[in-house]
């Protein structure tokens, strides 16, 4: 009989939860770790339990519960049973094996500040880290405003930006809307559409800008 765990899980489909995976075995190496993601991943968004898999496969439980805790390597012929019974190519279990991850760390106070054409004006930038690939871009910036202004700089650019407010009140505008922001309050907005602060209500003003600018192929 499965186990009670395994029966009940529900997998989410959006959200932090739904991108959790196991914590594989440290001591194996990249490639069973990655493969472990991946079955397991596969098979919970499939609705199956290790018994389900079990059967599609011809390989027992306890076999298909090392896979997917990497505790061991996968043969050829184990791998393409795999891809059968989860019905996908071979090539989608191995997906994070060879790919080095990016992360930026930057240290409290040490961010660079950006010059921008509100600066003189107690508009202060800092940027928090970048993260920039062959298909997609990253920025994140704090964002202070000090001292009111009778004309604010106005921005445009590609891909998704989310507004998080930390600190102070202000009207934001995108397009023809206004958003009143106070802290906790969290705005996306699409880049393409001209925005930017259009009331300074409470100084000082702080709150988190981070820019998506999703897949840049060229043509």
């Amino acid at each position: 009989m499965e186990g009670a765990s395994d029966q009940v899980r529900q997998v989410p489909e959006h959200g932090p939860a739904a991108r959790e995976v196991e914590r594989p075995a440290p001591q194996e190496g990249r490639l069973e770790r990655a493969i472990a993601v991946q079955v397991r991943r596969l098979r919970q968004a499939a609705g199956l339990t290790l018994a389900d898999m079990a059967v599609r496969t011809g390989i027992s439980k306890p076999m298909l519960s090392k896979i997917e805790n990497a505790q061991t390597s996968c043969s050829l012929t184990t791998l393409v049973r795999l891809a059968d019974a989860l019905d996908v190519p071979v090539t989608s279990l191995f997906r994070g094996a060879d790919t080095p991850r990016e992360a930026v760390f930057t240290p409290a106070g040490s961010g660079a500040r950006i010059v921008a054409r509100g600066t003189r004006v107690g508009h202060d930038y800092t940027l928090l880290g970048a993260l920039r690939g062959p298909h997609k871009r990253m920025e994140a910036h704090l964002v202070t405003l000090t001292e009111r202004s009778e004309e604010f700089p106005l921005f445009q650019h590609p891909g998704t930006e989310l507004l998080y407010m930390l600190e102070g009140e202000m009207v934001y505008g995108h397009g023809e809307s206004s958003y009143t922001l106070r802290p906790g309050d969290a705005l996306q907005l699409d880049g393409e559409g001209v925005h930017g602060p259009r009331e300074l209500v409470a100084l000082p003003i702080r709150f988190l800008s981070v820019v998506a600018y999703g897949d840049l192929r060229e043509g």
